[in-house]
């Protein structure tokens, strides 16, 4: 740990160990702007690398399996590959210990093709995973985050993003007899649990199908994620959950007015009842300006902490669903940059190691079953 000293000067500029930030934001430079030296104990720079690698790096949302079907060109996932924005090694060089996977439906298979696309992808996450299984553990239960936190094995977490494909209690079953442990209520439109966020102001809450599907995914042990809900479904999930909710990929409203990031009321409601948020790097819902940063993410993460505690802080990349990410975290071997730049803004040890992956465990501890069952195996 080093000693920080930090100059603001009269127009409120930040002038830390060589570095200029924005106040704006920023929990950590919350003093008043007048000619001040403040000093405290906080991770230093050359910290970093071993603060990422002892922290347990949890990714709450990436569409790397649509990868597996090599639409995009060759590739394949324990190589390095030209293509996409993750594989494994590229894990690896960012330190990611354990990875959720989303199953995307693509609009035109919705929603009478929902199901079988579905089982499709599912197939070919279950046929790499299967030829890696000496560097990769499918994280069904507790005992499987435990290999996660104990072995050099990379956790791969299965889940869902839009519920087309449960039309009834008995296909959430069945998927959960094939790994899966989260679920996204939506994507942008309209399913038979809730709306998404693309149906606009006509959108409604949850259904009581969708009532019913999240009370059995919380006795099963299946997360639910309200990434995409629109804001009512929202409210209503989070009455009717018996377990922390999650949101796998968004950021603060405040910061960027998009449709998809939470605002202030979703987030302390969310903070409230010991969920998380993955805050994402897909630029749009980082910046409204062109080229969005590192930096700029990095406001988020300020933002949110400042006002609704780093407790609900957690990583969702969106990698391989999004066309680019932000300056500075291109793909995911680049991940050990955020950890300096939270090291920047002045985040402790303990809440940078908690907000790469320590917040998102606690959830999936408090989530996941025990261990394997009866029900875990076909």
């Amino acid at each position: 740990m080093g000693v920080f000293s930090v100059i603001i000067d009269k127009k409120g500029a930040v002038f830390r160990n060589g570095f200029r930030r924005s106040l704006a934001g920023c929990r950590r430079y919350n003093f008043s702007p007048v000619q001040e030296k403040k000093t405290w104990r906080c991770p230093n720079l050359t910290d970093a690398a071993g603060l990422h690698k002892k922290s347990v790096v949890v990714d709450g949302h990436c569409d790397t399996v649509h990868l597996f079907l090599g639409t995009q060109g060759p590739y394949s996932f324990g190589e390095l590959n030209a293509v996409g924005q993750a594989d494994l090694p590229r894990l690896r060089s960012g330190g990611v210990n354990l990875q959720f996977f989303a199953v995307y439906i693509e609009p035109e298979f919705k929603p009478h093709g929902a199901l079988q696309r579905t089982l499709f992808l599912v197939e070919h996450f279950w046929r790499e995973m299967g030829k890696h299984s000496k560097d990769v553990v499918v994280v069904k239960n507790k005992a499987d985050l435990g290999v996660v936190k104990n072995t050099s094995k990379i956790g791969a977490l299965l889940a869902l993003e839009g519920a087309e494909p449960l039309e009834n209690v008995e296909m959430l079953h069945i998927l959960y007899r094939l790994g899966l442990r989260s679920v996204g209520l939506t994507w942008n439109q309209r399913n038979l649990l809730a709306d998404g966020v693309g149906v606009g102001a006509s959108a409604g809450g949850l259904t009581p199908l969708g009532k019913a599907m999240v009370t059995e995914m919380n006795s099963l042990g299946i997360m639910v994620d309200a990434a995409h809900l629109a804001p009512k479904g929202f409210f209503d999930l989070l009455e009717t959950v018996s377990a922390p909710p999650i949101v796998t990929h968004a950021n603060a409203a405040s910061l960027c007015a998009h449709r998809r990031n939470l605002s202030d009321e979703q987030l302390r409601a969310l903070s409230e009842q010991g969920g998380v948020v993955g805050l994402t790097y897909y630029p749009p819902f980082v910046s409204e300006q062109k080229d969005a940063t590192l930096e700029d993410l990095l406001d988020h993460f300020c933002y949110i902490a400042e006002r609704f505690g780093t407790s609900v802080l957690g990583l969702g990349s969106d990698f391989d669903g999004i066309p680019r990410a932000v300056q500075g975290l291109e793909d995911v071997s680049k991940l050990p940059r955020l950890t300096e730049g939270l090291i920047r803004r002045g985040f402790s040890a303990e809440e940078i190691s908690a907000i790469l992956g320590g917040n998102f465990l606690r959830v999936l501890q408090a989530c996941l079953p025990q261990e394997e069952t009866d029900e875990d195996s076909c």
